[in-house]
């Protein structure tokens, strides 16, 4: 006997029945399903269900948590409904259906610029360490910086000026995100963005 049997059956009827399950696939911790309408879905009776941990809509994707034991529960989920399930990518994109405009165009640019949010960080750090020793005046009443006063500070203060920079001049590799919503070879895109930074 399945490890899920009832509760898999309970989550199928309540989440509207396998013709209102467009796609599905799991996370490491949730089910994630495009659901044709989303108003059949019956939360307070899916919370109910023992395996389930909670329910939550994002992106046009309906999310069931379940834990860790999720790849157990979605086999044995999918074998009951009689359907197959897909990739994450290709939820993603059946979600869209369920996504007003303003939503999908967010989406997308999450899309972009999410993966170079890390290096703006750093980048902006570095930099502004950078002018706390080179540009604030707190030696010699007022007058000078660490930079002015100590030849090795002088040296990390032009040293800092690369690394910190080199975040914002690269920053037309995040180009090569832009794949899914402007289709061109990357060279391309990558020319045309460093032509027009050269010009500038």
């Amino acid at each position: 006997m399945a490890k899920y049997q009832a509760d898999v059956q309970t989550l199928l009827r309540a989440i509207g029945g396998r013709e209102n399950i467009q796609a599905v696939s799991h996370c490491m911790t949730r089910m994630r399903f495009v659901l044709a309408d989303p108003a059949k879905a019956d939360t307070a009776a899916i919370e109910a269900i023992p395996a389930v941990k909670g329910t939550f809509t994002q992106a046009g994707q309906f999310q069931v948590i379940i834990g860790n034991d999720v790849a157990i529960f979605y086999n044995e989920f999918t074998a009951c409904a009689g359907i197959e399930g897909v990739s994450k990518d290709a939820v993603k994109a059946a979600a869209q259906t369920n996504q007003s405009l303003l939503q999908r165009i967010m989406g997308t640019l999450g899309e972009i610029f999410a993966p170079i949010i890390p290096a703006l960080i750093c980048g902006g750090l570095i930099l502004g360490f950078r002018n706390i020793i080179g540009e604030i005046n707190f030696l010699g009443g007022g007058t000078q910086s660490l930079a002015d006063v100590s030849q090795f500070w002088a040296g990390m203060y032009s040293f800092l000026w690369l690394i910190g920079e080199a975040v914002f001049w690269l920053l037309p590799v995040q180009s090569l995100n832009m794949q899914p919503v402007l289709p061109m070879p990357a060279w391309q895109r990558l020319s045309v963005i460093f032509n027009q930074r050269l010009a500038a």
